[in-house]
């Protein structure tokens, strides 16, 4: 499943090679409270058909209505890319549902051969992080390398935006951990993996829209080579596995690295990485372990999502102390197994 940036761009492409008139809409700014934020994008075709959204809905509401009266010239005052400006009034704000009397600035663009929307998704396909700059007196657009996000830059002249690789998550272990781990992650718009090398264990796992290879957790890590919008989990209990993957997570720019288990088994995990295997204690200090926000979780699925709110949280910039440094440095033979965070009945 793609995530909605990459699913807004795709499906603006295939308007427009059907011959359809497509507006592409940006979040350029925003003041006060706004449903959505700086970067999201919306296409519009001109039937009054959208994908993404740039509001609550009443702004697409307005758009629709004014292009299907009147086409996409209706929307944008010239044949260049529009700015335009939602909720400057009271009334405005009352109307579009903007709360609390916020304001939304956007930029309307036909989508035409110089949009490079093609070169723009080979460029995500190959997990390359682009910045996009739109001249707003022309139209014409130039892309080159950027970073893999931020906010929209406007100015008088140009909107300079990001876009960067699809976050991809890749979890060791086929089982129904890893099952529902999948699903929220492909309706939160990740690229998934589950590698489990255990033909018993993958024999009966399927999912639509995951990959599911029986490569070694080494194997498939060194091959992906995780960036910084990968994150990797270590779901199966089995050293053997869990640490081969934790090997190379480790030393890679995976955003998340974690592994599920009590504390106290974590804290194995780590002195066993670093005297077995010589990892440093200041790259064992990125491991999650126990992984997962103490929610008190029991089952499966609860459980997963324990994980994956982790794991969007470190994605979105929100700081989550690694309790493989934080908790498991402190635990004690005397601690009682009903402080585990998550995962608690698991003797491992």
């Amino acid at each position: 499943m793609e995530d909605l940036d990459t699913l807004v761009l795709r499906t603006a492409q295939r308007w427009w090679t059907e011959g359809q008139a497509v507006v592409l809409v940006t979040v350029a700014r925003t003041w006060g409270s706004s449903p959505r934020p700086p970067g999201s994008l919306m296409a519009i075709n001109g039937r009054g058909e959208t994908v993404g959204s740039v509001s609550g809905g009443c702004i697409e509401d307005d758009l629709i209505h004014r292009i299907r009266e009147g086409g996409v010239e209706a929307a944008m005052s010239s044949a260049t890319p529009t700015v335009q400006r939602y909720g400057i009034s009271a009334d405005q704000a009352h109307r579009f549902g903007l709360p609390c009397g916020g304001t939304v600035e956007l930029v309307l663009e036909r989508v035409a051969p110089h949009s490079l929307l093609d070169e723009l998704l080979a460029a995500s396909e190959k997990r390359e992080s682009v910045e996009r700059v739109l001249d707003l007196k022309s139209g014409a657009v130039a892309l080159r390398p950027g970073r893999r996000d931020g906010i929209p830059e406007l100015s008088e002249d140009s909107l300079k935006t990001y876009l960067g690789a699809q976050a991809r998550l890749i979890l060791i272990g086929a089982g129904d951990l890893s099952r529902f781990m999948s699903q929220m992650a492909l309706s939160l718009g990740f690229e998934v993996f589950v590698c489990d090398p255990r033909e018993e264990h993958r024999a009966s796992w399927s999912l639509p829209g995951v990959t599911l290879t029986h490569e070694m957790p080494d194997d498939l890590i060194l091959r992906l080579k995780p960036d910084a919008r990968t994150a990797v989990v270590a779901l199966t209990h089995d050293p053997k596995l869990d640490d081969l993957a934790l090997i190379d997570a480790l030393q890679s720019q995976a955003f998340y690295v974690g592994a599920i288990g009590s504390r106290r088994n974590s804290a194995a995990r780590r002195e066993r990485l670093h005297e077995h295997f010589e990892i440093p204690h200041e790259m064992l200090d990125r491991l999650h372990g126990p992984a997962g926000l103490h929610i008190g979780s029991k089952t499966p699925a609860e459980i997963a999502l324990s994980i994956m709110a982790e794991v969007v949280a470190v994605k979105n910039g929100i700081s989550t102390p690694p309790s493989s440094s934080a908790k498991a440095k402190s635990m004690t033979k005397e601690q009682p197994a009903t402080s585990l965070p998550l995962d608690s009945s698991c003797p491992v």
